[in-house]
């Protein structure tokens, strides 16, 4: 196809609309990302976990793939986003209006340092009790030790 048909149907020099890479007199592509349609690069787009989860939600209720290609088009997503999300909502980490985790990235998540938390209150719990079992063990011992000394002493 000729450059001039090309560019009648509306394709630029790289194949893929205005929105491609630009390729320059040698050949190579720019690097430089795809703009808008106001010639400005688009932000980079966030997702808030109450969406998130809306999503998931009818994901897992689309029956086969055809509804879910169907849910990601119209939603404008890519399946490894719901990929990404479905892991966050494993970990605990996806909660709706949650906001961000003390440790910002690469911190432990909010559902990570409570069930910490937990485990901690649990194991000195059993550490109380445990020095409880110690102390009234050596009471014990005291008093078994006592009653020896007096038996040894009424049989001379």
């Amino acid at each position: 196809m000729k450059r001039d048909d090309m560019e009648a149907i509306g394709i630029g020099d790289a194949g893929l609309g205005d929105n491609s890479a630009k390729v320059d007199k040698v050949g190579r592509k720019s690097l430089r990302a795809p703009t808008g349609p106001n010639g400005n690069r688009r932000p980079r787009r966030s997702f808030r976990p109450e969406y998130k989860l809306a999503v998931l939600a009818e994901y897992d209720r689309c029956n086969d793939h055809g509804q879910r290609g169907a849910l990601l088009r119209r939603e404008g997503l890519y399946s490894s986003l719901v990929t990404d999300w479905r892991r966050q909502h494993r970990e605990g980490s996806l909660v709706g209006s949650a906001g961000r985790s003390e440790g910002g990235r690469g911190g432990a998540s909010k559902s990570e340092v409570e069930r910490l938390r937990r485990r901690i209150r649990q194991l000195e719990d059993q550490l109380a009790k445990q020095e409880t079992i110690i102390e009234v063990q050596g009471k014990v011992q005291e008093l078994l030790e006592e009653i020896s000394r007096s038996s040894d002493k009424e049989n001379e």
